[in-house]
């Protein structure tokens, strides 16, 4: 084996482990798992695809290789490898591992879940979202492009003129590249409310809120949209970071309360992350499920906890990345290792720059703080990078300068 596959192999191992792990505690299925990776951080194949076209016996070895090296909880080889090679599921080879195949062909089998539809969803005709930044932008023209109303609520006019204003750029942009037609980019524009008031989302079906990441300004606003939206209403956050639950909890309607995580930038990235809390509905998720289609985005379900499906997994990867780094590894050379070995559209150091070492670090100490593995501790230079001012493309530095 090559050094630089070998340098590829041992960041991606136990990300790979960590997916099979979400799958063997039913945190989410397989596909979802699957497809979190693949539509939310545009990987080619998801990690359990991965894992059955090397051999669940191959993975199993080299992390519990790690395991026997180093005592990282991380890298034991979790129950479920061992579970399928017991029943013969070693992968893609045998013709089954996390799924079963016919030559290259995935087929159905037990756990291929059910053909959309037949739940009970609630009726979704008007849309409220509440925020002015970059991801509620983002939101409001999903919507409005795919026939909703949209009520949006910003603290200032200024704000609310500038969603309009950005909106309307990205749409002139697309009618002039051939991808939309203008009066289809003209009726999108004319379902676009803009409010000052929380008030004007009594009426609407769903309310999505996209405001800023503080467990205090978010709470007051979950209580405000208990006492102003009708009955029936869903009522979701785009959180990232926050427990859904202590949202929820502000309002006399729990089953209402929903996770909705889209990515940035909305209009673009095709993933939505559907988190429940204990207590909401099936219909409800059903229905956000069906809202999402009806806005060509694709969904996976998990829930409340921190990172969800792809943060969860994207980041500890990308934190052990930095830590090759400091241990004498060139940034070049782990991009590269990454991107030839197993044909990712970056390596970690250029998404690290594109996402922000800010939001990088952010997220890295939520997962902490969730799962307590020491390894998970933040790379000291992550911390060293944010505390310059180094948050990657946005400020010209980060790990690389631009």
């Amino acid at each position: 084996m090559s050094e630089s596959r070998s340098l590829a192999d041992a960041l991606v191992f136990p990300y790979l482990n960590h997916a099979a792990s979400m799958f063997e505690e039913k945190y989410a299925s397989r596909e979802d798992v699957d497809n979190g990776m693949r539509f939310g951080c545009g990987l080619p194949k998801g990690p359990l695809t991965v894992i059955d076209e090397l051999g669940l016996e191959t993975v199993r070895d080299a992390l519990a290789a790690r395991h026997a090296e180093g005592g990282d909880p991380r890298h034991e080889p979790n129950a479920v490898l061992e579970r399928l090679i017991a029943e013969g599921r070693t992968g893609r080879a045998a013709g089954k591992g996390f799924y079963t195949y016919d030559g290259d062909e995935v087929v159905a089998d037990d756990l291929t879940p059910a053909g959309a539809g037949g739940g009970e969803v609630r009726q979704i005709e008007t849309v409220g979202v509440v925020g002015s930044g970059t991801m509620a932008t983002g939101m409001i023209e999903v919507f409005a492009t795919s026939g909703f109303p949209v009520t949006y609520v910003a603290r200032s006019q200024e704000k609310i003129d500038a969603v309009a204003a950005k909106i309307a750029k990205n749409l002139t942009r697309k009618v002039d590249k051939g991808r939309m037609e203008q009066a289809d980019a003209d009726a999108a524009l004319a379902r676009l409310n803009g409010s000052l008031e929380r008030e004007s989302l009594a009426d609407a079906d769903i309310v999505v809120e996209a405001i800023a990441e503080e467990i205090g300004i978010k709470n007051q606003l979950f209580a405000d949209l208990d006492r102003i939206c009708k009955d029936g209403a869903v009522l979701a956050t785009t959180t990232s970071s926050l427990s859904i639950a202590d949202l929820a909890a502000q309002t006399s309607r729990p089953q209402d309360v929903v996770g909705m995580h889209f990515f940035n930038p909305a209009p673009v990235m095709k993933l939505v992350e559907v988190i429940d809390q204990e207590h909401t509905g099936q219909d409800v998720l059903d229905t956000v499920v069906d809202l999402c289609a009806r806005t060509r985005k694709v969904p996976v379900r998990c829930s409340d906890r921190a990172g969800f499906i792809v943060n969860a997994l994207l980041f500890p990867y990308l934190n052990d990345a930095v830590k090759a780094h400091e241990d004498g590894r060139e940034l070049d050379e782990i991009d590269t290792a990454i991107t030839e070995a197993y044909s990712y559209p970056m390596g970690p150091f250029a998404l690290l720059d594109v996402v922000g070492t800010d939001v990088a670090l952010a997220i890295q100490e939520e997962l902490l703080g969730e799962f307590g593995h020491e390894s998970l501790t933040p790379a000291g230079t992550l911390r060293e990078l944010v505390a310059a001012g180094k948050l990657g493309r946005k400020t010209k530095e980060g790990f690389r300068t631009y």
